[in-house]
């Protein structure tokens, strides 16, 4: 394990920085990666910088890295432990300093800059324009103000004939890979409750599904994902193996009438008895089908659809005790 040493008089204060970022991940359980990000986000915590700029982790940053861990094992979203971690080592409140989030320029600015690297067709430019975008805000902001409405207007440009389907590819892809990435650090690390994530069997748009699973994550969800084109089968085989909380279905092209009688009967089917949540911009088309079914459809409102999931969730815990 590597360990530095503070040399200084005051050597053995718990305050000093004493760790690299990998040593504490071994000791705390929590990835490097998803230190860096608690520290962008939440501040917390803050270690000090060696002279060539390495983190260097104190015993009491140490002690708060776990404390926030143990919180998201028991359920609670990665950011709301911060705070409770913060204010437990505060007890006297301090106003903290306001920041004002980004305008909306800049999510509009960000968004060009991925779209015209789509244009010139430079993944490498794609790249970058998408990792400055990552440090504008919340996973669930970048999501929501850059990259969903990147990917939202990709479409449009192909379906105009302005954009070829190979853009449409490259874009989907980078921007994927960059929706799954910051899910990984999104995600609540052993979080007790447990959301099974799927589309439609025969949906293929994959990205906001995970633009879903974001938003669970800040609620405390750990998801399990299965993906696109999800059959009945596959979802009834999943839940008996996983047992979730709640499932939460992606639909964004609107199914024929027989199919989506045909669809919903068999997810109803593969769901039962627990409570299920449709999503995605065809949802709404299907709302009374899934609905005389037993599901759900989620609101545009994400705060509406927290409280939608959390009555499901506690009413059907509710009947098992």
């Amino acid at each position: 394990m590597s360990r530095l040493r503070d040399t200084s008089p005051t050597g053995n204060d718990e305050n000093v920085g004493r760790y690299r970022i990998q040593a504490v991940a071994q000791m705390t359980g929590v990835s490097a990666a998803t230190l860096r990000a608690w520290e962008r986000r939440y501040g917390i915590p803050v270690p000090k910088r060696s002279s060539s700029s390495y983190r260097l982790y104190s015993d009491r940053d140490i002690e708060l890295v776990r404390r926030v861990r143990q919180l998201c094992d028991d359920g609670m979203a990665p950011s709301q432990a911060a705070r409770e971690v913060i204010a437990q080592r505060d007890p006297t409140p301090v106003e903290p300093k306001k920041v004002a989030p980004p305008s909306e320029d800049v999510y509009q600015l960000a968004t060009g800059k991925i779209l015209e690297g789509i244009e010139r067709f430079d993944p490498d430019s794609v790249k970058s324009a998408i990792e400055r975008a990552l440090y504008l805000g919340p996973s669930v902001t970048v999501f929501q103000r850059i990259l969903a409405p990147t990917l939202a207007e990709v479409g449009k440009r192909w379906e105009k004939g302005t954009l070829s389907i190979s853009q449409e590819h490259l874009a989907a892809e980078l921007i994927g890979n960059a929706v799954r990435y910051i899910l990984s650090l999104a995600q609540p690390d052993k979080s007790k409750r447990r959301i099974l994530l799927a589309c439609f069997a025969d949906e293929e748009h994959v990205t906001p599904l995970y633009g879903i699973a974001l938003s669970f994550a800040s609620w405390g969800y750990k998801s399990v994902m299965l993906g696109a084109r999800t059959p009945t089968h596959a979802l009834r085989h999943a839940v008996a193996e996983v047992q979730p909380d709640i499932i939460g279905l992606s639909v964004t092209v609107k199914p024929p009438p027989y199919r989506a009688r045909e669809l919903v009967d068999g997810y109803a089917q593969a769901c039962h008895p627990l409570p299920w949540i449709v999503g995605g911009s065809a949802a709404p088309s299907i709302a009374d089908l899934v609905q005389s079914r037993g599901g759900a459809i989620a609101s545009p409102n994400p705060e509406r659809t927290r409280e939608l999931v959390e009555r499901m969730v506690a009413s059907f815990d509710s009947t098992r005790h």
